[in-house]
């Protein structure tokens, strides 16, 4: 028997400037995009391994309106879990990442005492994303 992760879904306020920044900056390709109800969500995934996918969805999507806007105010305040990217050159990907519109630099590329260099940065919505050096 073999199990895998298949995909990891990162709640948005925007979803234009999440896929802008998801695919242009972090370099995943937009796999689909699919609207219900007036909410849409973006699969992308890495062109190295595309059964690996992240899902860019609003936090009202497909929740009751209570839950959906506790999850809005825990991505305001940036309080998500951290999704980690690992890359073949960090210092190639923080530049393209550092400079895209609505992204925060959190840390630059450290080497860190428990033996990865990685960097910091928040996405357009707020979520913290750290990427380490493969």
């Amino acid at each position: 028997m073999s199990t895998s992760l298949a995909l990891v879904h990162i709640y948005v306020d925007d979803t234009a400037a999440a896929t802008t920044f998801y695919r242009d900056a972090l370099g995943l390709d937009v796999q689909n995009e699919v609207e219900n109800g007036g909410f849409h969500w973006i699969t992308l995934a890495s062109p190295d391994d595309p059964t690996l996918q992240i899902v860019l969805s609003e936090p009202q999507a497909g929740r009751s309106k209570e839950d959906g806007e506790a999850l809005a105010t825990l991505l305001a305040k940036g309080e998500l879990s951290p999704v980690q990217f690992r890359t073949d050159d960090l210092a190639e990907l923080f530049d393209r990442l550092a400079a895209a519109p609505g992204a925060e630099v959190v840390q630059e590329p450290t080497d860190q005492f428990w033996g990865v260099r990685d960097a910091a940065v928040r996405d357009p919505a707020g979520n913290l994303l750290r990427i380490q050096q493969a």
